[in-house]
């Protein structure tokens, strides 16, 4: 890394305050990047820079968040470097962790061919233990119970420390669920006994490897003489904590660089925190931490930076910079207030159109982004009404989600009780004991008797629990239908998702997912009583 190298062509492209971010290799970097201010640029660069500058491929760790980021960051230093790019380590936290453990896995009593458990995996075990345990399934929601896991996971809580911190175990029994610890327990136990990691242990495994093997954690020490870290501020503390066992130690030269910006911070539902990025210049304060801010937006104009730029200054944590653009004014942000859902969809699908016929412009050239799934509802009828095509990507069309298929069913069930397709789909949904047994036998007894299967519901020769839970299934369809014949649809709706359990069941599953379903219900419920009330207008 001599002074008289000279530089490559590629650094000709940076501005000043990149050029520093990407030549600055010795010691803690803190890159705050703005959103278009080239971050991706610089990380790539700066590996790029490495590569020139004589550093051993191998001795490079970029971690990031997304295959697809270390696919592109490879891609762009390999067009920049060539095939050097190919030695260096990058890749998200759980591929390249999941690597070293396969190599070290003896050290943790884990076959190196160990198995990776996705969600469904870890809900189907969780389910199985819960089963096990004879615990009210109502209590230990298996999405509950594993987000609770995952977030303490994160935190660095084994279920030995878990059982040892009285606030969890309080929230636990406050919540209806104090056995969890040995539901996570075990699960830790069936795991292990099974050479099993879910995407959680890839990063715990990890830290515990780091921390328990002195060896090995001086091997990556060793080998890692330069770490990158890509949306530093979307790390949970067992990231962190796993980066700082690889760099912060005694005589490390502390060539550790991050990247991120504090008020881009979104996943804090998934254990993410803030205070990293916020630490990091205090945690490596005594070693000369350089910080650099890129505040040259490539992307947007004016308007749309200095509305940005105003919005941030109310964030109570934040590190001070002020983004700025050479892109021109460019047009005004409208700020439109609708007086209800209703409006806001409907002024969204006119403006569309107006502009298509004004602009002669095309469908994609126009996007619509909203916070939460239950809103595309409101939109897509509008957009419907008016035939203009459109694509949701990120999730599914508002009437294709199960919640809504789900009501829906009920809803279908109230008018037509002999419709099979609605039935079979709520019959045990809240769980009643109705299970896939029990509909064979009614399905055979309805095909001999050549009748509907909602009439022989309650003359099935099952044991009686199940007899009691199939003849108040269908009294309570009855009871529904009677409700939606006196009542409105919106009455009916509320009282049908009430008597059901299915409201409780989902009010039940506090998880960011169980709160997006919550929110989806309310928007159908809130369109049915429009239609109610514009019915009776």
């Amino acid at each position: 890394m001599s002074a008289s190298t000279p530089q490559p062509d590629f650094i000709k492209d940076l501005n000043p305050t990149q050029r520093q971010a990407v030549t600055t290799l010795d010691g803690p970097v803190l890159v705050v990047a703005g959103p278009g201010s080239g971050k991706t640029r610089v990380l790539t660069y700066r590996i790029a820079w490495m590569l020139s500058q004589g550093v051993p491929p191998h001795q490079i760790l970029a971690l990031t968040f997304t295959n697809k980021a270390a696919r592109e960051m490879k891609e762009r230093i390999e067009k920049v470097v060539g095939g050097a790019a190919n030695g260096v380590w990058a890749g998200t936290f759980h591929s390249l962790f999941a690597r070293i453990l396969r190599i070290e896995a003896e050290h943790i009593g884990y076959p190196s061919n160990f198995t990776i458990y996705d969600t469904d995996d870890t809900k189907s075990l969780l389910s199985n233990i819960i089963k096990e345990m004879q615990l009210n399934k109502e209590h230990y929601n298996v999405n509950v119970v594993r987000n609770r896991i995952s977030h303490a996971k994160s935190k660095l809580i084994t279920p030995k420390r878990y059982a040892s911190l009285p606030a969890l175990l309080e929230e636990d029994k406050m919540a209806k669920r104090p056995r969890l610890v040995d539901v996570y327990r075990e699960y830790m136990i069936r795991c292990k006994r099974a050479g099993a990691m879910d995407f959680d242990d890839l990063l715990l495994r990890m830290y515990e490897l780091l921390q328990n093997h002195e060896e090995v954690r001086k091997k990556y020490q060793s080998r890692f003489r330069y770490v990158l870290v890509d949306e530093f501020q979307d790390t949970n503390e067992l990231q962190y904590a796993i980066v700082r066992k690889l760099v912060h130690y005694e005589g490390s030269p502390r060539n550790v660089c991050v990247v991120g910006d504090d008020a881009q911070s979104i996943y804090a539902f998934r254990g993410a925190t803030i205070q990293n990025i916020l630490d990091f210049q205090k945690d490596f304060k005594p070693y000369g931490v350089k910080v650099f801010k890129l505040e040259q937006n490539y992307r947007s104009t004016r308007h749309i930076v200095e509305a940005a730029n105003e919005l941030i200054t109310y964030n109570k944590r934040q590190i001070p910079k002020t983004i700025r653009s050479e892109k021109g004014e460019g047009e005004r942000i409208r700020v439109v207030q609708a007086m209800s859902e209703t409006e806001e969809g409907r002024r969204v699908a006119d403006m569309i159109l107006e502009q298509k016929n004004r602009y002669h412009l095309r469908n994609r050239d126009f996007a619509v982004l909203y916070r939460t799934n239950a809103q595309s509802r409101v939109l897509e009828e509008h957009l419907r009404h008016y035939n203009i095509p459109y694509r949701v990507f990120g999730g599914m069309s508002f009437y294709q989600r199960k919640e809504i298929k789900d009501v829906i069913a009920y809803l279908r069930l109230a008018v037509n009780p002999v419709d099979e397709e609605a039935l079979r789909r709520v019959i045990n949904l809240p769980r009643r004991g109705i299970g896939d047994t029990t509909m064979a036998k009614v399905a055979a007894l309805a095909a001999s008797a050549g009748k509907p299967i909602f009439e022989v519901l309650d003359q099935v020769p099952v044991a009686t629990r199940t007899a009691n839970a199939l003849a108040d299934f269908k009294k309570m369809v009855l009871r529904f239908g009677q409700k939606a014949a006196q009542a409105d649809a919106y009455e009916a709706a509320e009282y049908i998702l009430d008597k059901s359990g299915y409201l409780k069941m989902l009010q039940q599953d506090s998880t960011r997912e169980g709160l997006a379903r919550q929110e989806t219900v309310a928007g159908l419920l809130d369109s049915i009583k429009e239609f109610v009330e514009n019915d009776q207008e």
